[in-house]
């Protein structure tokens, strides 16, 4: 019932809609029912002899009618009630999308895409196809099973008690096995995820896979995945199989009773012959309500399993949201800095903590530059800013407020975060720049690609800014994902820019006529650069050195180098590399 409450909505949105379709299912119900009370009329006037062609072709044209009218309001009633479960599908998808993007970036750590496009698409099919299909066959077996067993005990009451004998049995025995049914397509429903999941990656990889020969090891992984549900399947077929010859085999029961009471009584003279054949029709359309029940059991427990599914996610809520007094915080000046105030974080209470005691302030228009050896926290550090993860202890404050205190869409309309690993949609390099945000224009979109030393490279491709770059970008190299990634963030003219690692790809020459025009066209931006390589940071108004998730050292590149630890060290390494780079690039 609780499941329920999440299509509900779409129910009273669409009443006048659903009432329109179920009279009109009711109307085909009954148009059914009349066709054996014709076809009894002709066995009997054929019978007596007592009609003639005329009178045949009047029958005839009597059924033709009915089939005409029943075809219209099939029609009708399927437009409304299956366009109605379409139309729940789509809302029940978009919801759920919608509330996926409001959860908080540890729900996608703890959760697998396999997972959720299994959500996206299986389980709302299976919603789709328990509100539709299956308010069609709960209709048909109450409307018709209750009107068809009305015209039967029209005919012979004695009879059809006696036929509806074995129904007692077909009902205990759905709900025997609509108990078992629920659990199997839960375990399905798991199974069909972990494929899901199995086959992403293995697309997600291929060249990968193609790179290491590991296409046969592969193959066997995903068979074995494959095996587990197709086994689960089966088990959920074990039940399903079992229901519907259950239902077969008492339903044919009921007819071996009609044919042997409904054959001596129209022997007997107590009914007549046409009788005898509408009962076995009414028999025939009382079938299809007995069998429905068992369809609508198969369709109404997989729709509860999945909507179960879907329902917990709905229940799941942000860890990150806009706190209770966030109302009456005051906005966010244009300019402003940036306070860590003694920042603790844990991604969990069983883990040790990912950061400790950080504290330091940049001011407006200022660089901070972040350098430490992987797993130093560098890279969790500046997903706190955004509020992708939200502090254990301490603050973090933007002009003296704590961000917690501010609306989440006004800090993050105000931050462009570039993560070390850039991501690309599949679609054109301007819709990945301006995410279709009709804010940004023509010039918008250049000056963003100048700053990122990247418009030289797009006017080469024979269809500039609408070059379509591929799943994740694939057309292009990993210097010109990341600069696009750049662009994104730069065409947004933020009051705070972070930078994990922006130039990494790119080679030195560009590296620096980007930081150059960064530096160049700051004004009162505040930027966050974290980079590996030192010499990046050197022109940083103040270096932190993570270590442990502390800050090692800190202050500007002169003072780091007198300091002679960390970063003095990797600074000259560095430069030794590149040095003997050059003198093999001087060399060949």
């Amino acid at each position: 019932m609780k499941s329920f409450q999440l299509i509900l909505p779409y129910f009273q949105k669409n009443r006048l809609i659903i009432t329109a379709g179920i009279v009109c299912l009711i109307i085909v119900d009954f148009l059914q029912l009349v066709i054996p009370r014709i076809i009894k009329s002709v066995i009997d006037d054929l019978t007596t002899l007592a009609i003639s062609p005329k009178g045949l072709l009047i029958y005839a044209a009597d059924i033709l009618l009915i089939a005409v009218l029943m075809g219209g309001f099939r029609y009708l009633w399927r437009r409304c009630l299956i366009g109605m479960s379409r139309e729940v599908e789509e809302g029940l998808r978009s919801r759920l999308f919608f509330h996926l993007q409001t959860l908080s970036a540890a729900y996608f750590d703890q959760t697998r895409t396999g997972d959720l496009m299994a959500h996206a698409t299986n389980d709302i099919q299976h919603v789709r196809m328990g509100v539709g299909m299956g308010m069609v066959a709960l209709t048909d077996a109450i409307i018709m099973g209750a009107a068809a067993i009305g015209f039967m005990l029209y005919i012979h009451v004695r009879m059809t008690l006696y036929v509806l004998i074995p129904m007692p049995f077909i009902v205990f025995g759905t709900r025997f096995f609509s108990k078992k049914m629920h659990q199997r397509y839960q375990d399905v429903q798991a199974a069909f995820s972990d494929l899901t999941e199995v086959v992403r990656e293995r697309f997600t990889g291929i060249r990968m896979v193609k790179a290491h020969h590991t296409e046969a090891l592969e193959t066997r992984r995903v068979e074995t995945i494959s095996r587990e549900y197709i086994r689960q399947n089966i088990r959920l077929v074990k039940i399903t199989s079992s229901l519907f010859p259950m239902m077969m085999f008492f339903s044919n029961i009921s007819l071996v009773l009609i044919l042997f009471l409904g054959g001596r009584n129209t022997i007997l003279g107590k009914i007549t012959p046409g009788d005898f054949v509408a009962f076995i029709s009414y028999l025939g359309l009382l079938t299809w309500p007995m069998m429905a029940m068992g369809w609508v059991t198969n369709l109404i427990q997989r729709g509860k399993a999945s909507l179960d599914r879907i329902g917990r996610i709905l229940e799941r809520l942000p860890d990150v949201t806009d706190s209770a007094d966030v109302s009456t915080a005051t906005h966010l000046k244009p300019n402003g800095s940036l306070t860590f105030e003694d920042v603790c974080f844990a991604y969990s209470p069983h883990q040790a903590p990912a950061l400790d005691g950080i504290h330091f302030t940049v001011a407006a228009g200022k660089y901070l530059g972040i350098a430490g050896p992987p797993g130093s926290g560098k890279t969790t550090l500046l997903n706190l800013i955004p509020r992708l993860y939200d502090v254990t202890g301490g603050a973090i404050c933007l002009n003296h407020q704590d961000i917690r205190k501010i609306p989440l869409t006004e800090l993050r309309s105000r931050i462009a975060l570039m993560p070390q690993e850039p991501f690309l949609f599949a679609g054109t390099i301007r819709d990945n720049i301006t995410f279709g945000d009709p804010r940004f224009d023509e010039t918008d979109v250049i000056r963003a690609v100048q700053q990122a030393a990247l418009y030289e490279t797009i006017q080469s491709f024979p269809h500039g800014f609408d070059t379509v770059v591929g799943e994740k970008g694939v057309i292009l190299s990993g210097g010109q994902k990341q600069r696009i990634a750049l662009a994104r963030c730069l065409i947004q003219s933020p009051a705070l820019l972070i930078l994990d690692d922006p130039i990494s790809q790119v080679d030195s020459e560009t590296g620096n006529a980007i930081l150059q025009t960064l530096h160049a066209t700051a004004g009162s931006c505040i930027r966050i650069i974290v980079s590996h390589r030192l010499s990046v940071l050197k022109s940083a108004d103040m270096i932190i050195v993570m270590d442990q998730g502390r800050i090692a050292e800190s202050g500007t590149h002169a003072e780091l180098i007198a300091r002679d630890g960390y970063y003095a060290d990797t600074l000259r390494l560095q430069e030794i590399e590149e040095e003997l780079d050059g003198y093999e690039r001087g060399a060949v």
